[in-house]
């Protein structure tokens, strides 16, 4: 492997821009399929819709080990430790690959029973499986490609991962428009030309991370190495996996349960909520790929022990994002009549959804808050402390206060999003008391 990315390289900007475009590009591929797919049928793009929801549950799973990974291997480079980053690298594959294949045969084995529990009507149950099926066959290609982009990332190659995310993009669409719109004379290949769409893509992508692990990165690959699984790495992969898992966890099942309360409050809060949270994912996409560059680069100076440099990288990140946050909150808030138009010609929906953007001024800085702080703290091997507060503010403030605010008081989706506000922000200034306190100086895994 090549020596550690130099700390003058890893610039904000040159590592964020890349990032940026991928998870965009990442967001896109799952929308092109479903309009691609409705001009093949309505109850095609629905039973697709819930498949993908039972896939991507399972795909968080692979999350947690790249998440470690990245931050692993960043404190080794920073310390200059490029055989340890090397050895952490290669047992983070194994690990994810291990993880892949066993959520690949459980799904196969169990696909008609998870899209039951979803409640999946009975018309569409062929439809899905037959997605979920080839999917899931092929789905460790994923774990594996989410961990070495995860290596390539911590060696500051983000813009090269960038382009293998779009070359995936283009793969994919060619093979539903193959799949779909019977090009050349080809038969109609439906929901599973989708299917082998996906999988080919990720394939793809696949080949395209491990070439530049190759070429770039210089890692080579050693089998008796990749089975060897040293019980130190594992060990500090599954510190910093497993705490993230928890938070995840808390989260979508906050989510789920705060969504449930805005069933009770009807169909049009439901509507409007739905159709705020596609808008507000490209806000998240800001504050996102700002948390994941500064986590790159206070991993590096954290192994490097620059620990005045990493708390000034963090708090220069948060200024930033914070700038960003509210400029790009107060351009949507402006542009919301417009933007919802697109969706629907209802009025009272246009108009509650105006009014939850003009609250995203408010609630997406502290959003950006815990997204850059807390993405900081586990680069600095502050784990445990972000999970804590994260169960502790979702179910103990988050729930409650939505229920309070939205149902009892019977405020609506306004009440909910006012839940939120105090939530994001409550937990933001206790991350930044957090990161100001500097205890996670001590906590470096290098």
């Amino acid at each position: 492997m090549q020596e550690s990315t130099s700390k003058s390289k890893l610039t904000l900007f040159a590592l964020t821009w890349p990032i940026f475009i991928e998870i965009f590009l990442h967001m896109m591929m799952g929308n092109v399929n479903t309009m691609m797919l409705g001009r093949y049928s309505d109850d095609a793009v629905a039973a697709v819709g819930v498949a993908t929801q039972v896939v991507g549950i399972l795909i968080v799973i692979f999350g947690f080990v790249a998440t470690g990974t990245s931050i692993l291997v960043a404190q080794h480079l920073g310390a200059q430790q490029v055989v340890e980053a090397r050895r952490a690298a290669l047992t983070a594959i194994t690990l994810n690959s291990l993880f892949g294949i066993a959520t690949s045969v459980l799904l196969v084995l169990n696909a008609e029973t998870l899209l039951r529990w979803m409640k999946l009507p009975p018309e569409l149950m062929d439809y899905a499986v037959i997605y979920t099926v080839i999917v899931g066959i092929f789905l460790f290609f994923e774990a594996i490609m989410m961990t070495v982009s995860a290596i390539a990332r911590a060696h500051g190659r983000t813009k090269s991962v960038m382009y293998v995310t779009l070359g995936m993009n283009v793969v994919n669409v060619v093979g539903c428009w193959l799949a779909l719109y019977e090009p050349f004379g080809l038969p109609n290949f439906g929901v599973e030309g989708v299917a082998i769409a996906v999988v080919v893509s990720r394939f793809l992508g696949l080949l395209g991370v491990l070439l530049i692990l190759q070429r770039q990165v210089q890692m080579r690959f050693n089998v008796a190495e990749m089975v060897r699984l040293p019980k130190k790495d594992v060990r500090q992969l599954m510190q910093i996996g497993v705490p993230s898992a928890g938070e995840h966890m808390a989260y979508h099942s906050s989510q789920l349960m705060i969504t449930y309360f805005v069933t009770m409050v009807g169909a049009l809060a439901l509507t409007t909520k739905v159709y705020v949270h596609s808008v507000s994912l490209f806000l998240f996409l800001f504050s996102a790929s700002i948390g994941m560059g500064t986590q790159i680069i206070v991993g590096h100076l954290v192994g490097a022990k620059q620990m005045d440099d990493a708390y000034q990288r963090c708090m220069r990140s948060v200024k930033i994002a914070l700038g960003l946050s509210i400029a790009v909150s107060i351009v949507f808030a402006v542009s919301a009549p417009f933007l919802f138009s697109l969706f629907t010609e209802n009025k009272e929906i246009i108009h509650l959804a105006t009014l939850i953007m003009a609250l995203s001024i408010i609630l997406e800085p502290g959003r950006c808050l815990n997204l850059v702080i807390i993405n900081s703290l586990k680069a600095a091997g502050d784990t445990k402390f972000p999970v804590l507060m994260g169960i502790l503010s979702m179910w103990g403030i988050s729930v409650p206060l939505a229920w309070y605010l939205g149902v009892h008081l019977e405020y609506g989706l306004i009440g909910v999003y006012i839940a939120f506000i105090v939530d994001e922000w409550l937990r933001g200034l206790i991350m930044l008391w957090r990161w100001r306190s500097r205890v996670w100086q001590s906590m470096s895994f290098v």
